[in-house]
């Protein structure tokens, strides 16, 4: 495959990821997609601890093919946390792998406990309505 194919790959795995990212944190707050929302963090959580039993804990099938991709473009030594990348690459800030690490976790686990209570109320709710 030629250069520009990668470059290209690159650009979308980048824009892809950061939307579920941020999708992932915020998706949540829009009811519409609270379900999809729910089923995106747990696969998610999922990835990092299921997947992580074989691949190491908070693998991301993301962030590997895109390390695949980038390795085709010659980068190397790249860290282990996306968000660590992510930071540097977007916003030129520097974090380190401990933090850029507490912040993910914090940020899925705060995501996810949202929408689990928002989901239960909703459910809770359909059921009320339901018994009447």
């Amino acid at each position: 495959m030629p250069d520009w194919f990668f470059r290209l790959l690159d650009i979308f795995m980048l824009v892809f990821h950061t939307g579920f990212i941020i999708f992932i944190l915020v998706g949540w707050a829009i009811p519409r997609l609270r379900g999809l929302h729910l089923v995106c963090a747990l696969l998610t959580a999922g990835s990092w601890y299921v997947l992580g039993l074989f691949y190491g804990l908070g693998y991301c099938p993301f962030t590997d093919w895109h390390w695949q991709v980038l390795a085709r473009l010659g980068h190397h030594g790249l860290p282990f946390s996306y968000v660590q990348y992510l930071l540097k690459r977007v916003a030129g800030i520097s974090v380190s792998p401990e933090f850029a690490d507490t912040i993910t976790v914090v940020g899925l686990f705060i995501a996810m406990a949202l929408s689990l209570v928002l989901s239960f109320k909703r459910f809770a709710g359909w059921l009320k309505r339901l018994r009447q």
